[in-house]
């Protein structure tokens, strides 16, 4: 499965960045595949090891902050691995073929 989420702390100020990484370091420690864009951090693995890392990234940061938003999306797809680098490469072969 996919999960991509972000954590975002609430009552902080605008500089949220610290904060944020502090929640990627957890998901970066894991050794779970990940992606971190502007928006969101897609970590992928089974279901519980997955949910244990969301539940940890938000955690740091509610320790810090007074209130926590989190979003997330996730793609339950058993049978399948390496999603997240495939799935760009799917997109990526479609708009080559454009070009």
């Amino acid at each position: 499965m996919i999960v991509a989420f972000s954590v975002t702390p609430l009552g902080v100020g605008e500089e949220v960045g610290e904060y944020v990484a502090e929640a990627v370091r957890v998901v970066r420690d894991s050794g779970l595949p990940y992606r971190t864009d502007a928006m969101f951090t897609s970590v992928e693995g089974e279901w519980d090891e997955v949910m244990d890392v969301v539940k940890r990234a938000v955690a740091v940061v509610e320790a810090r902050a007074p209130r926590v938003s989190v979003v997330m999306k996730a793609d339950i797809r058993p049978g399948h691995t390496d999603g997240l680098t495939k799935k760009a490469e799917t997109v990526q072969r479609y708009l080559a073929q454009g070009d």
